[in-house]
């Protein structure tokens, strides 16, 4: 029996080119609420309105990932059992 599920690997230049996305995008989002040209309180609401948003897209990731590992794990077991009940199906009566 051959495994059919290959565990799926990035390739470094896909990570180097996320994380690179993502300290670009935060860093500069951060510099340009920096230099607002508003009051600190202002800033400060953006500042945490910034915090939130990514910290809720990370949440909003891991739980789309946990989802989806977890219909493959149960696609799995129900194939595991099928293949047990034809295993021990015997068609000539054994």
């Amino acid at each position: 029996m051959t495994n059919k599920y290959v565990q799926q690997k990035d390739t470094a230049a896909w990570i180097l080119q996320v994380w690179a996305s993502f300290i670009l995008a935060t860093s500069g989002t951060v510099i340009g609420i920096i230099y607002l040209p508003v009051d600190i309180w202002i800033k400060s609401f953006m500042g945490m309105g910034l915090t939130f948003s990514v910290g809720s897209a990370f949440t909003l990731a891991k739980t789309i990932r946990d989802n989806h590992e977890s219909e493959r794990i149960t696609a799995r077991l129900d194939e595991a059992k099928v293949e047990k009940l034809l295993a021990d199906h015997h068609p000539l009566g054994k």
